[in-house]
């Protein structure tokens, strides 16, 4: 598995996020951290799991700051900080595809949140599936081994 981080990034955006070989970034925070430490005011982040409060199902792993999070109480809709673009992002703002919150729960340790949100659009994630919808997930592969290599599997393409 070869490092998709983005000093020396190997794989285009279609690649990454359609093909079926692990890129996985486990450079992304300390990119992050090394993009930001000169700014005037460094990023505190924490991690936020979003979950349908329905379904359960796992919909987005992202980040929150402190404004972030504050929006997201107020406005009750998920308001998260991208990492990527080093801005706040109001989930939904561009794509109607809005996260309504339904309750935030908050971890022993107090240093990550669930977001239990219902989705009002169309799906979650920024990527479409084949028919050029957004998915209700960001999460729609597995890792599964392939004569002894990790390989991504989309699950809309296993059967059960």
């Amino acid at each position: 598995m070869e490092n998709s981080s983005s000093k020396g990034e190997p794989w285009d955006k279609t690649t990454l996020e359609e093909g079926a070989v692990p890129a996985l970034d486990f450079g992304k925070l300390a990119d992050f951290f090394d993009r930001t430490k000169d700014t005037d005011a460094v990023r505190r982040i924490i991690p936020v799991a979003v979950q349908h409060a329905d379904t359960k199902e796992l919909l987005i792993l992202a980040y929150a700051d402190e404004t972030a999070f504050r929006l997201t109480l107020e406005k009750k809709i998920a308001i998260l900080w991208s990492t990527s673009r080093n801005e706040l992002w109001e989930k939904g703002a561009t794509s109607g595809d809005f996260l309504t919150i339904v309750d935030v729960l908050i971890n022993c340790e107090q240093n990550s949140l669930v977001y239990l949100v219902r989705p009002a659009g169309k799906g979650a994630c920024h990527t479409k599936d084949r028919n050029g919808v957004s998915r209700q997930s960001c999460f729609y592969r597995a890792i599964v081994m392939v004569n002894c290599k990790p390989m991504l599997v989309r699950l809309d393409m296993v059967t059960a």
